[in-house]
């Protein structure tokens, strides 16, 4: 019932929403790019239809239908590629794979629920390509090419089963619930865990790190509660499509390609509960030529959110590039569009314009720290409007940490010489926010200051205007601050200039 509360509620949102931004099509965002975006290549499937009902696929909701879909989608490979059909009906499943040339089609008042028996879902390799070893997400490719996840029906995944809750995130009533309904809790009662190998698989890792073996998968089933997957994880594939569909209730990110490149992302809903931990939306990773249009998120984390991490052969060209993202909303979640931790592979050419963020910590957040951050450069925000935003409206942040369930947050390193961020070449433009704690704040390293970022059009609703801190040649034209303080307090840093007038 929650659940249905939250998707209902965002479902108004997003409603209410139409009024905040004026929708464009795709072919303008195309043209306003400041950058020459590719056109980014869609997959196209031959006219062959496999229904999962015709490989014995029964839509009971108890019937664990893993097999039957398997078989669907690996016959339909073999014959040269065409649209698996999930009917309408509720189908329970375990993880499956997606193949080159396969369309996943789920219907209108179609459910793919993923089973909360953590047991179904086996240990494997992290791609072809790769040697590491992780516990298989509900929808995997690896190294497919012409791949789509379609329709106007849902594929959860079964979050509840996996994530550990923090109490503090939840309401008292919600917590008793959950308390009661099994798992355990960490030693201080602060945390809900599905269950004691959840809880106590980060240890388990570590001692199994310390052994020194060449490890097999079976080492690793007593932390396979604890390894959380992605509910949806494209390695190394081309040419994607995910369109019109409801993905939600993910255990981990709730769709995560890697590597991936030309990816096309239209008319989708990302759903996670606000206390899903490490619960983000849409987590683009080291990905080449990407479209995200028309889509709405809301997020336990980062709702939209570019990473970067660079491997130990890649070349020294950034890693993640040419990302266009329109007509987007966010609700809720640690970020609205969010760049970072992970920067280290670099970023650039990254065009955000049109959209609308209610409700999330912090508005536009780009964040990184030494020792896992590297270039990003050439990004454009432009016409997004911010409503209720809990911190800050514009965050950058070169002392971020990430602090997971079950730990204290300490003093992030700040000495690394090597994967130091570096923010620059940030083009900011008609940005309205009409509530935040502070509009702007940038927090760069004193050997890797935030530098040459312009900001114009701008007008921040906030009970403090803006912190800056190690930084330099940042612009600002034509910016309003309607704050409470209306000072801008700066330290370390130099040729700082707000509508014509430099601020010291």
């Amino acid at each position: 019932m929650t659940r249905l509360i939250a998707i209902l509620f965002s479902l108004f949102l997003f409603t209410v929403s139409k009024a905040q931004v004026n929708e464009k099509n795709l072919d303008y965002f195309y043209n306003k790019s400041p950058f020459a975006m590719p056109v980014v290549s869609e997959p196209t499937f031959r006219n062959a239809v496999y229904s999962i009902k015709d490989f014995g696929a029964v839509a009971d909701g108890k019937t664990l239908n893993t097999s039957a879909i398997q078989q669907a989608i690996t016959t339909c490979n073999k014959d040269g590629g065409g649209k698996v059909i999930i009917p309408q009906g509720t189908w329970l499943t375990g993880p499956i794979e997606l193949l080159s040339n396969v369309n996943l089609v789920v219907e209108k008042n179609g459910l793919l629920q993923f089973t909360q028996d953590r047991k179904q879902y086996p240990i494997i390799k992290a791609g072809k390509k790769s040697s590491t070893l992780t516990v298989a997400s509900p929808i995997y490719a690896y190294s497919a090419t012409n791949i789509a996840i379609t329709g106007e029906g849902i594929i959860d995944g079964s979050g509840e089963s996996w994530r550990p809750v923090k109490k503090n995130k939840v309401l008292p009533g919600f917590w008793d619930k959950l308390v009661n309904s099994g798992g355990v809790l960490s030693n201080d009662g602060k945390i809900w865990w599905p269950s004691n190998e959840a809880m106590n698989g980060e240890a388990y890792l570590e001692t199994l790190k310390s052994k020194g073996k060449d490890l097999i998968a079976e080492d690793y089933l007593p932390a396979r509660d604890f390894m959380r997957p992605y509910m949806v994880l494209f390695t190394d594939c081309e040419k994607i499509l995910i369109e019109n569909i409801t993905l939600r209730n993910s255990p981990k990110f709730v769709f995560y390609p890697s590597r991936c490149t030309d990816l096309t992302i239209r008319g989708a809903n990302v759903f996670n509960e606000a206390w899903a931990q490490n619960g983000d939306g849409i987590d683009i990773s080291a990905c080449k030529n990407v479209v995200i249009f028309n889509t709405t998120v809301s997020a336990g984390d980062d709702g939209i959110c570019m990473k970067s991490s660079r491997g130990k052969n890649d070349a020294g060209e950034a890693l993640l590039q040419n990302v266009l993202i329109a007509n987007c909303k966010v609700y809720t979640g640690h970020g609205g569009f969010v760049i970072g931790s992970n920067t280290d592979g670099g970023m650039k050419n990254i065009f955000v314009s049109n959209c609308y963020f209610n409700g999330t910590d912090i508005g536009i957040r780009v964040k990184s720290n030494s020792g896992r951050g590297g270039k990003v450069e050439h990004i454009y925000i432009d016409s997004i409007v911010m409503d209720n935003i809990k911190d800050e409206a514009i965050s950058f942040d070169t002392y971020y940490e990430d602090v997971t369930a079950g730990k204290q947050k300490g003093d992030v390193v700040t000495t690394a010489v090597d994967k130091v961020p570096e923010f620059t070449g940030f083009h900011i433009s008609n940005i309205i926010c009409r509530k935040a704690k502070v509009g702007l704040y940038i927090n760069g390293l004193s050997y890797m200051p935030v530098h040459d970022i312009k900001l114009t059009n701008v007008t921040l609703t906030a009970d403090k205007s803006a912190e800056i801190n190690f930084a330099r040649n940042i612009t600002g034209s034509n910016i309003v601050f309607n704050t409470k303080k209306s000072a801008v307090t700066i330290k370390n840093a130099e040729n700082i200039v707000i509508n014509g007038q430099e601020v010291k």
